[in-house]
């Protein structure tokens, strides 16, 4: 086989089912070999960010699968370092396939366009945001190199760099055999795990927190039996929101401390034995909680590691500890604490002539969702973010650590691919102006997406840090009448009632893109928003 064909095959068998790419000349033999081949389906977007976001959020839908983004050496791998940071800061595992120089090109002594400081530099910066990176310089060591790679993507659910001289592509080289998985001790799992029950089992109020580890390495239903059998509270970070979806576990809510509902709150702060399951401790999980919660106490399951209070279990799969939990946890009955439902969600939005405000377009879209189903979700970082949290329940992909601007449109065209559904896209006009153009590229692929923009003309979630600053203010782009030109309709929408027919002639129209434009006064945000802001200048605030 060609050595481009091994890579593809490779990926396809460790749970890549697209890729997302930009050609370039560096790549363009790889890319011919992806059009050949036919072994994975090729999606070209307009910029390379907009790729990367599109394979990241492909990759976090599938769940125990990966996201693969393909562009050229230099000029395009330089533009994902952005991406892929956020990638790794939020535990995705994205794939990034760069071509590169070949061995002929290094050694003639001229400096090659899209060249840095040296024809090593992009190496050198992915080494700072990715837990693998290879050269396929040789057919015979590159299966060896790509299985290692991969095995890593998914062990670690962290992005990964493989770099194909172009002259390599074509050349025969062996298939890849996978790697075995990396040994952890049985043992030393169930220690762990009867550790972790012995401090639930003392305590009075135990409660579990679930984040992106457990949808990254396909744990929901696990998750979900063991808190069934346990009879203990469940919720899910700000990170963590989309997760147990399909409404299987005993769900109370997402975290948020002071800005999130102060029953959920009350479940974590007071819980005295804590048991966070794939939890990135952040800022945004946990840097507005009401009372500091001591995180040396609590159980931390993260990164292949377990830390309980000041022991420390090292080389321990999520996915071994939890079926470790369940099969030797007690069953205590029924849950005492039943799931959020739907009845929980702001719904009931009054269609009148009032203007519109952040949470008419939540009881809106709930609305919808009611009428028509549920929509899996892809929000930019703003405000679009804060409000998802009372949508649902439902799949939703976004940045909420890295908070990463530009993500959300094609997040929401990668998890249309990933997901066969049509999604629904939430974005502010800020992070439109970044990526918004990549809605040109649905026509030629059929896809649909409903996109809703948050337009107040500012990138209102900074100004409220520092309302001061007339560097937040935006001009109005009329976004909804750039949508015909694109391949799309576009409404823009001043009022609730006008809010709601738009939502219902969206919904009503397959085949094109609908664009929503929502016009928003300067200083509408949502409650969890403000609630979050108020808590995060508590913070940071110096004590007296």
């Amino acid at each position: 086989m060609k050595l481009g064909e091994v890579l593809l095959q490779a990926l396809k068998d460790h749970g890549a089912h697209e890729i997302f790419g930009i050609p370039g000349d560096f790549i363009l033999p790889f890319f011919k070999v992806i059009e050949d081949s036919g072994i994975l389906p090729l999606y070209t977007l307009s910029h390379e960010p907009g790729i990367g976001f599109a394979a990241d959020a492909a990759g976090r839908y599938h769940g125990q699968g990966l996201g693969v983004v393909a562009a050229t050496y230099g000029a395009g791998g330089f533009n994902l370092v952005n991406v892929t940071a956020g990638a790794w800061a939020e535990k995705s595992p994205l794939v990034v396939l760069a071509g590169g120089p070949s061995a002929a090109e290094g050694r003639d002594g001229l400096l090659l366009h899209h060249q840095a400081s040296s024809l090593e530099s992009q190496m050198h910066v992915y080494r700072e945001i990715t837990c693998d990176q290879v050269r396929l310089d040789d057919p015979v060591t590159a299966p060896g190199l790509i299985a290692r790679a991969l095995r890593r993507c998914r062990e670690l659910s962290r992005p990964v760099y493989l770099e194909i001289p172009r002259d390599l592509p074509t050349m025969e080289a062996e298939p890849v055999v996978p790697a075995p998985p990396t040994a952890y001790d049985p043992n030393a799992v169930a220690a762990c795990a009867d550790d972790i029950l012995a401090n639930i089992a003392k305590a009075s109020a135990p409660a579990i927190v679930a984040d992106v580890e457990v949808r990254r390495f396909g744990l929901e239903s696990r998750v979900a039996e063991l808190v069934r059998k346990l009879n203990v509270p469940l919720t899910t970070t700000f990170m963590g929101q989309g997760l147990f979806a399909d409404g299987k576990a005993p769900l109370v809510g997402t975290y948020l401390g002071p800005a999130g509902d102060p029953d959920v709150a009350q479940v974590v702060e007071d819980a005295d034995a804590l048991l966070l399951l794939g939890v990135i401790l952040s800022d945004t999980n946990f840097g507005v909680s009401a009372r500091r919660i001591d995180l040396r106490r609590a159980m931390r399951a993260f990164d292949r590691t377990v830390h309980i209070g000041y022991r420390t279990y090292a080389d321990i799969p999520l996915g071994a500890l939890v079926d470790a939990l369940i099969e030797r946890a007690p069953c205590n009955g029924k849950p005492q604490i039943e799931p959020a439902l739907r009845g929980d969600f702001p719904r009931g939005l009054v269609a009148d002539d009032k203007a519109i405000a952040p949470p008419d377009i939540v009881r809106a879209i709930n609305d919808l969702f009611d009428q028509h189903g549920v929509m899996p979700i892809a929000a930019d970082t703003g405000d679009c973010l804060f409000s998802a949290t009372e949508m649902g329940p439902t799949e939703l992909v976004g940045p909420g650590y890295y908070s990463g601007m530009g993500f959300g449109v094609p997040a929401g065209l990668g998890l249309q691919v990933a997901s066969g559904r049509r999604p629904l896209i939430l974005v502010g006009d800020g992070a439109f102006q970044m990526t918004g153009m990549e809605l040109g590229n649905c026509r030629r692929y059929g896809w649909d997406p409903i996109v809703v923009v948050f337009n107040n003309a500012s990138w209102e979630m900074l100004r409220t840090f520092q309302p001061e600053g007339r560097y937040n203010e935006l001009d109005e782009w009329h976004f909804a009448a750039i949508a015909d030109a694109l391949g799309g309709v576009g409404y823009r929408v001043t009022t609730r009632q006008e809010l709601s027919k738009a939502l219902q002639k969206a919904v009503s129209e397959r085949g094109r893109f609908q664009l929503i434009e929502v016009m928003l006064e300067r200083g509408a945000i949502s409650d969890t928003l403000r609630r979050f802001v108020e808590a995060m200048r508590r913070m940071s605030m110096p004590s007296s």
